[in-house]
């Protein structure tokens, strides 16, 4: 059984002149478990509308979003929270870390929000932490971070709670080339070393080429992309 399937997924939303601009029509996706997928794309053809439905930060016209074989969006909103708290990590372009925290703290922040607290969520944020390169880090707060450090902490955060996958929206956009390139192979150092599940949508090439899979999202649909390695 595939850790996710898309199945006839629709999206759309209302435009001024009082019609709906079509984004998603009739979208299919598998991915595995470990594997790691990209999605790439002119911008505006809904590579972000397909991330927030994969991690139920928004519900689809018509269509189902299955984990491990169950549809989510036949849970309620409460028990949609609940399930995304616990199975999906994110990381976007711009880190959202919280500036008042340290990098520790923003880390830990899923696992608190869970409920547990700082105490009991510290030892696997220092994990993460140590992972990503970043032990030495754990006490700073963002403004004493490069940038590409705090998209480490981002992607720290995302791994907080164990996902089942983490959906990465331009993770590097934001990122000057080298520091970038630093991201993309921790990304598949993750994979490959503790068989984490990625799906990243991505304008950048040298990015997707790392994936076992690359996507092109066009008219709403996904069709194969060959990148050159």
């Amino acid at each position: 059984m595939p850790l996710l399937e898309v199945i006839d997924l629709w999206k759309s939303y209302p435009t001024g002149a009082g019609g709906r601009l079509q984004v998603l029509q009739g979208l299919e996706l598998t991915v595995e478990p470990g594997e790691v997928v990209a999605i790439v794309g002119e911008s505006g053809t809904g590579k972000s509308t397909l991330l927030h439905l994969l991690g139920a930060l928004d519900r689809p016209d018509r269509g189902e979003v299955r984990y491990e074989g169950r549809n989510i969006f036949e849970l309620d909103d409460e028990a949609l929270a609940t399930f995304r708290n616990r199975t999906i990590g994110f990381v976007f372009q711009f880190h959202h870390l919280l500036p008042e925290f340290t990098a520790l703290e923003n880390v830990a922040m899923p696992a608190l929000i869970q409920g547990r607290t700082l105490r009991e969520a510290r030892p696997r944020a220092l994990e993460l932490l140590k992972l990503l390169g970043l032990a030495d880090r754990a006490d700073h707060r963002p403004s004493m971070l490069s940038g590409g450090e705090q998209q480490r902490v981002a992607v720290a955060r995302a791994l907080m709670n164990r996902p089942a996958v983490v959906l990465a929206d331009e993770p590097t956009g934001n990122l000057d080339v080298r520091t970038a390139e630093t991201l993309h192979h921790e990304i598949l150092r993750l994979s490959r070393e503790v068989g984490q599940t990625f799906v990243i949508a991505t304008h950048n090439l040298a990015l997707a080429a790392l994936a076992d899979r690359v996507l092109r999202l066009e008219q709403g649909r996904l069709v194969p992309e060959s990148i050159p390695s």
